[in-house]
């Protein structure tokens, strides 16, 4: 997928706005999948991008968390967590499914079809530059600002 053009795609976002990746062409962009608004993982993963978004913004970085949660979820989370940055609700999968996150995955013993934890960087013209698949949170925010620096 690297150095595809990125798919269009509008979602709905916290703080009353609309998220449209092609209204971001001329920026570099991280959209980071993930699955679950409070549960441990997915919220030091996103302290961890909370912690380094002032060296992000100073690349001329956005950065977006997705997940299935509602919008109201993600104000919450959002709030809770100190979020310099917007969350999508993809509540119908129209991102997960561009981007191809959707797994099946065991839960305690059981298949349960959720989000695969996943990173893409996408370039100021809207091309995939990179992507990380199947995540582990410890260092990840850092290893993806270390390739946004190297392309900016």
């Amino acid at each position: 997928m690297p150095d595809q053009p990125a798919p269009d795609f509008e979602l709905p976002a916290t703080g009353g706005k609309t998220f449209k990746l092609s209204a971001l062409l001329g920026r570099t962009v991280v959209l980071y999948f993930y699955p679950k608004d409070n549960t441990p993982g997915c919220t030091t993963e996103g302290q961890q991008f909370r912690d380094l978004h002032s060296q992000f913004t100073l690349c001329d970085c956005a950065v977006f968390g997705i997940s299935r949660d509602t919008l109201k979820s993600h104000e919450n989370f959002k709030t809770k967590m100190g979020f310099p940055f917007e969350l999508l609700s993809d509540a119908d999968e129209v991102a997960c499914q561009l981007f191809g996150v959707i797994r099946m995955k065991n839960m305690y013993g059981k298949k349960v079809r959720g989000i695969e934890r996943s990173t893409f960087v996408i370039d100021g013209k809207g091309l995939i530059r990179r992507e990380w698949r199947g995540v582990k949170v410890p260092g990840h925010a850092q290893e993806v600002l270390e390739f946004v620096k190297s392309i900016a």
